[in-house]
């Protein structure tokens, strides 16, 4: 299985995907490490990245989980994916899980404040949340909890719920308690 753990910059992918990865003893991969040069200087420049510009990206993503999940079986990955295209790109890979780190703009707009990124811009976070198309079936994880209670609830809702036992079975008669 592969995990995505999405959403918009500043939400917490990386940090969020790591702890995942380390818990559950899985590989992680962080999308951001799979731009291009020209991808990566536009974004620096302020200059949101095209559909033409993410398709080789995603399809670098997926040629590397394919390698891990055929390495390790299981893997998580830090990836923004906030369209619904980019994700079934990335359902090429093979069985995925996606984890949407959900928050407002005033919040995750303070994180961007007081971090440094490689290359992202606070600026783009307008056009990260216009690009957004929340996912309906993802696990989805508000982000003002701690990252361990983050990472506690993807992993209980990873679990399949244990269905409780049956009654025993009876023939329908009664039973005293009281008879030998």
């Amino acid at each position: 299985m592969i995990v995505v753990v999405m959403g918009v910059s500043g939400c917490g992918k990386s940090t969020v995907g790591a702890a995942l990865a380390r818990a559950l003893a899985w590989p992680f991969l962080d999308a951001d490490d799979f731009h291009p040069p020209q991808n990566v200087a536009k974004m620096a420049a302020g200059t949101p990245l095209t559909d033409d510009d993410r398709w080789p990206w995603l399809d670098r993503i997926v040629d590397a989980l394919r390698a891990a999940t055929a390495a390790h079986g299981n893997a998580v990955l830090a990836c923004s994916a906030l369209r619904h295209v980019y994700r079934v790109r990335l359902a090429r890979a093979g069985p995925l899980r996606f984890v949407h780190l959900r928050g407002d703009a005033a919040t995750i707009g303070q994180r961007l404040a007081t971090r440094q990124h490689r290359y992202m811009p606070a600026s783009l976070l307008a056009s990260q949340f216009a690009t957004l198309e929340a996912p309906d079936d993802a696990i989805d994880v508000d982000i003002r909890g701690s990252v361990d209670a983050q990472v506690a609830a993807i992993i209980a809702a990873l679990v399949p719920a244990r269905a409780k036992p049956d009654p025993p079975a009876t023939d329908g008669r009664a039973v005293r308690m009281d008879e030998p």
